[in-house]
Parts: C-alpha cells; sequence; structure tokens
C-alpha cells in the first residue's frame, strides 16, 4: 500500500454526522445526555435518587475505550494484547493487589483477535463514543448504589439501560418531543451543537467543486439530522450532499446484506417502501453499503471507485468501512486534543445559564485522572524489574484500522486537497497517521521502545 493518502486520489468522500460534521458542546451536552437516562431510572424504575446529582468531578470517570462486564460490575481497561491494564467496581477502582487477584496477568475472559471481538455483547459493552460516555459514569453509580444499598455482587440493570435508550432515543421520540434530550435540543440547539467554521463549509465546498461525491450516512433519523445540519452548515446544506442516508444503523449498514437491510425512501420524514437497489442520488433511510457502492459506480463511471469515509466511533464508522467494504477511513479523534492541552474547552459565548449549569466537569476528551491515557498505560514490572509502557486496545485498533486520525475536519480544512498524510500502515511507527501530531503519551512511548 502507498505510504501516503490524498484526498485528491479519492472520488467519494463520506461523511458520519454526530461528533464528526456536528461537533457537540460536551460539557453541555454530556450532562443532558447523563440526565436523560437517570430521570428514566430514578422516575420509571425507581433507582436511586442520589443518581440525578452529579459533580463536576464524577466526570472524570468518564474514557473512551472502556468495556463494562455487564454481570459483575466491574469496568476495564485493556492493553493491546488484551490484558487488564486498570479495572474500577463501580466508580471504585481497584487497587493493584486487587486487579492482581482479580485479573492477573491472562487476557480479559472475553477478548479475542480484533477482527472477533464484538463491541455490544450480552456479557459486555464497549463505551466508544460520546452519546456513550455519560452512560458510563451513570452505569458506574449504579453498580455503586446497588452494592452499597444492596450488596449486590452480580448485577442485571442492563435491561433498564436499554429501556431508557428506547425511551429517549426511539425513531419517534423526535417528534412526538418525548423524553428529554430531543425536547432541549430542539429548545437550544445552540447550546449544545458547535456550528461548523467557515473553513469547514469552504472546504465542503472546494470538494465538490474538484468532482467529488460527497455522501451523509448517519444512524440519526432523517428529523434530527436536519436540525443538525441546518444548524451547523446552514438552510442549503442539502446543497452540498450528493447522497444523505439517515437512520443507517452502523455498523450494520456496512456488515449486512443488501436483502437483510434495504434502502427506503422517506416521506415526511416517515420510511416508505424497500428498494431492491440504489438508482439515484438523494435522500434515504437504512440500507448497505453493497448498494450504495454500486450507485457510486455508476456515477463515477469506474468499476472500482474509491471511497474515504469520515467518522468518530471504531465500532460504527471506522472498523466496519475498512473491514466490510475496505474504504479509506479517517478517525476523528478529540483526545488528541486532549492529550496535548487537557483544558476544559471554552464553550461558545452565551447568554442563559441553562438547567443542568454547575454539574459540568472537564471535556470528555480530556485525560481521566482515574483511567489514565487512551492511548498508553504502564503495567507495574514483576520483582526487581521496572514498570513497563504498553499501549492500549483502543490505540492499536486505530492504526490498524484508520488510515489517519484527526483531532477534527477543521484540522484539514484549509489544506489542499491533494496533501499527502502519512498513513499508519507506512511503516511499522505507531504513530505515523496522526495529523497533525501524534499524542504525546504515544510520543513519549515510541522514544522509549525505540531506544
Amino acid at each position: 500500500m502507498a505510504q501516503h493518502f490524498s484526498l485528491a486520489a479519492c472520488d467519494v468522500v463520506g461523511f458520519d454526522l454526530d461528533h464528526t460534521l456536528c461537533r457537540y458542546n460536551l460539557p453541555e451536552s454530556a450532562p443532558l445526555i447523563y440526565h436523560s437516562f437517570a430521570q428514566f431510572l430514578v422516575k420509571e424504575k425507581g433507582y436511586d435518587k442520589e443518581l440525578l446529582t452529579v459533580t463536576p468531578e464524577d466526570w472524570d470517570f468518564c474514557c473512551k475505550g472502556l468495556a463494562l462486564d455487564l454481570e459483575d460490575g466491574n469496568f476495564i481497561k485493556l492493553a493491546d494484547n488484551g490484558t487488564v491494564l486498570r479495572a474500577s467496581h463501580g466508580t471504585r477502582m481497584l487497587a493493584p493487589e486487587e486487579l492482581a487477584k482479580e485479573y492477573g496477568r491472562r487476557e480479559w475472559k472475553y477478548f479475542m483477535s480484533d477482527t472477533g471481538m464484538a463491541f455490544r455483547s450480552g456479557k459486555y459493552y464497549f463505551y466508544d463514543n460520546y452519546f456513550d460516555l455519560p452512560g458510563a459514569l451513570l452505569c458506574a453509580r449504579v453498580v455503586d448504589s446497588l452494592t452499597k444499598n444492596n450488596g449486590q455482587k452480580t448485577f442485571d440493570f442492563w435491561k433498564d439501560i436499554v429501556a431508557g435508550i428506547q425511551h429517549n432515543y426511539k425513531m419517534s421520540a423526535f417528534k412526538e418531543n418525548c423524553g428529554i434530550y430531543f425536547p432541549e435540543i430542539k429548545r437550544d440547539p445552540g447550546k449544545y451543537l458547535h456550528s461548523c467554521p467557515e473553513s469547514v463549509k469552504k472546504w465542503l465546498r472546494q470538494l465538490k467543486n474538484a468532482g467529488k461525491i460527497l455522501v451523509l450516512i448517519t444512524s440519526s433519523h432523517s428529523d434530527y439530522c436536519r436540525l443538525l445540519c441546518n444548524h451547523i452548515l446552514g438552510n442549503d446544506f442539502a446543497d452540498l450532499f450528493d447522497i444523505v442516508i439517515t437512520n443507517a444503523l452502523k455498523p450494520g449498514f456496512f456488515s449486512h446484506l443488501p436483502s437483510q437491510r434495504p434502502f427506503r425512501t422517506l416521506e415526511n420524514d416517515e420510511e416508505q417502501e424497500a428498494l431492491p437497489s440504489l438508482d439515484k442520488p438523494g435522500w434515504y433511510s437504512q440500507g448497505n453499503a453493497v448498494h450504495l457502492y454500486e450507485l457510486l459506480k455508476k456515477m463515477t463511471g469506474k468499476p472500482e471507485p474509491k471511497v474515504v469515509y469520515f467518522g468518530d466511533s471504531m465500532h460504527s464508522d471506522i472498523f466496519p468501512a475498512r473491514h466490510y467494504s475496505n474504504w479509506e477511513t479517517v478517525l476523528i479523534l478529540e483526545e488528541l486534543k486532549g492529550d496535548r492541552d487537557g483544558k476544559p474547552e471554552e464553550s461558545e459565548p452565551r447568554e442563559k445559564k441553562g438547567k443542568y449549569e454547575g454539574q459540568k466537569g472537564k471535556p470528555l476528551y480530556s485525560l481521566s485522572k482515574k483511567w489514565g491515557s487512551f492511548f498508553t498505560d504502564s503495567i507495574s514490572g514483576l520483582e526487581n524489574t521496572e514498570d513497563s509502557l504498553v499501549s492500549t486496545w483502543s490505540c492499536k485498533r486505530i492504526s490498524t484500522y484508520s488510515t489517519i486520525a484527526i483531532p477534527s475536519i477543521e484540522a484539514i480544512a484549509e489544506l489542499p486537497l491533494d496533501y499527502k498524510f502519512t498513513r499508519f500502515s507506512s511503516n511499522s511507527s505507531k504513530t505515523a497517521g496522526y495529523y497533525p501530531n501524534p499524542p504525546l503519551a504515544l510520543s513519549s512511548f515510541e522514544t522509549l521502545t525505540n531506544k
């Protein structure tokens, strides 16, 4: 494979929406997501009211890449070889001796090779994106509450979390104005969403003018998609995209057969009949990557058009787009920003104070004191040996399945389209594909391992 990647060489540029093109004001959106679930658990399922109170310090628990063991209530951080680097029971971090007793130096019981490792299972759940992370804090606090009040050692609260997701985020929730999340976003989108800077809008138009086909593929329903795009890109956003696919149900969009997941037309945001194939550009719902690629062949006149896809989720975007469709992939990784400055993000100026004011903590991408770096960690040495640095499982997946990783689209918007990015796969370096800079933790790790 070539050492460099360039957008100029791509025929099609695809985008995820949430946390990719649409960036959220995380110190505002995270408490909103947390409370949309917590209120449901307390009011509908009878959980402890303590769950409704969150301190700014509580947010330090949130860190991408953690797995929750749904039976024992333990959260774990995995090394690239599947061993457990850190663990907590609820929010209580396990001491080194507890960690050694519980997990030792062996592979975690559910660990499998990269391709075989599911993110969703009846046994565990991986926290992979900023919609998920407030749920990690809530689940940890649920474990704390059940342990303290009931002395529980095994847990079955997950069914109530799923019911909370159904209540707040079902397809009809936006239209029906039910739950907490959608009514609040509709009430004040500017509080929760960052508009795309002019540089990004200009860059999208530049891609169009260069003859690229632009595709938006989001798992959000069409009505919510429209609200987001109107706010971040303007009322003429639809002119930017040749194809818009909503309710894409990723990663199934990439992994399912066309017969399992046909495209559907939309009328007033309601899904219509299933389509046997995709024949023309437009706005669709559900669907699959196979039928989309057939249309892209027709539109480009090429037997194998080159596609690049931008997304923030390893589970929903990057891994499936690379593994099933063999697309180029650009991972949006805000941790690249948090790793370098660690300072809270300045939210856009606004006049009014919100309902959840005072409950905000650090931005979710900044370094967690409890969990350490998203990219690396140290394992304590055996007797008479030093501690050694290892890269995390999340970090390994980034270099395995991403073409490049960037902190935001804004970071590359002013580069020429023929700019040559160094790919992750270009050499054995773990830092090659990060732009504009590799994470500090990883640079230090590479320096040490190369000595």
